[in-house]
Parts: C-alpha cells; sequence; structure tokens
C-alpha cells in the first residue's frame, strides 16, 4: 500500500469533520494523518488528509468522499506536483550548561527557540517528515520533554 495525500475542500460547518472522519471508520479505512483549516474563504475549509491504499481502496475513498453533501471538491496532491510540509513542538531540556549547542543545533535545521523557561526551551520547526524526525533524533540526546506535530499538509504547485 502506498501513502497518497487528498486535500478535501469542504463548506466550514459543524458535523463535517465528523462526517468525513465516520466515512473512513465505517468502511475500516485507517486516516495516518488530518489537518483541517480556513482557505481564503471563510465558508470553505481544507482537509489534508493522508492515508495508505492502493489504487482501488483510494479510488473507493474518492468517491465516497465526493458523494458527501458538504463536500465540494476532492483532489489527490501526488509528491511531484505538491508541496507538503508538517509542523512540530519541540519541549527540550535545557540547562545553562547545554542551551547554547541546542540553539547551534536549532539553527543548523532553520528552526526557531520560541519559549524559553528556567529549564527547558521549546522549539518550533517545519518542513517534511524527514527533517522534523531527524531533529527530533538529535533532540532525544539533550532530553525532549513533549512533542506535537500538526500532521501533514499540502498544496498543488
Amino acid at each position: 500500500m502506498n501513502k497518497h495525500v487528498l486535500s478535501v475542500l469542504v463548506e466550514n460547518q459543524s458535523g463535517v469533520l465528523s462526517r468525513v472522519a465516520g466515512l473512513f471508520s465505517r468502511r475500516g479505512y485507517n486516516i495516518d494523518s488530518l489537518s483541517v483549516g480556513e482557505t481564503e474563504n471563510p465558508k470553505i475549509s481544507r482537509m489534508t488528509i493522508a492515508v495508505r491504499a492502493d489504487a482501488l481502496i483510494l479510488e473507493q475513498i474518492i468517491k465516497q468522499l465526493s458523494k458527501l453533501v458538504d463536500v465540494l471538491k476532492v483532489v489527490e496532491l501526488k509528491p511531484e506536483e505538491s508541496v507538503y510540509r508538517e509542523l512540530a513542538l519541540i519541549k527540550v531540556e535545557a540547562d545553562f550548561e547545554n542551551r547554547s549547542s541546542i540553539i547551534e543545533v536549532v539553527a543548523v535545521f532553520r528552526a526557531k527557540v520560541i519559549d524559553v523557561s528556567k529549564e527547558t526551551l521549546t522549539v518550533e520547526i517545519t518542513g517534511d517528515r524527514q527533517k522534523i524526525s531527524a531533529f527530533i533524533e538529535v533532540m532525544t540526546s539533550y532530553g525532549v520533554k513533549e512533542i506535537v506535530r500538526t500532521g501533514l499538509t499540502a498544496l498543488g504547485r
């Protein structure tokens, strides 16, 4: 099964997310990643859904999504024709001794320190899944306290 990314434009109303998620659960399909946000038009939201499926299952998913009343458009975003990104916030243990070396690594990954406390640094990083995973791997040697990831978000070129 291959990973596929779907961009689903929906009416920005309550219950739409529930209906889309319900469609997947009723059919036994798993959602690897889901991000939802308002578009440039406040009446429309974009769902970016990552799924693992073969061609037949993907076709069924697209057809079933398209049948939902609140769904306006469903498009598969192919990697070569799209931009994929993810955001992560990582809280790292940072004492006086290792703080500067953490900040150096943050700079190498083009991440950003967004919060500082006596014992931790919170870092924001955006990029593809591999970049974020590599950054987290490096940060584990300093002591990762918490991680939150947005999941994939994408746009066609």
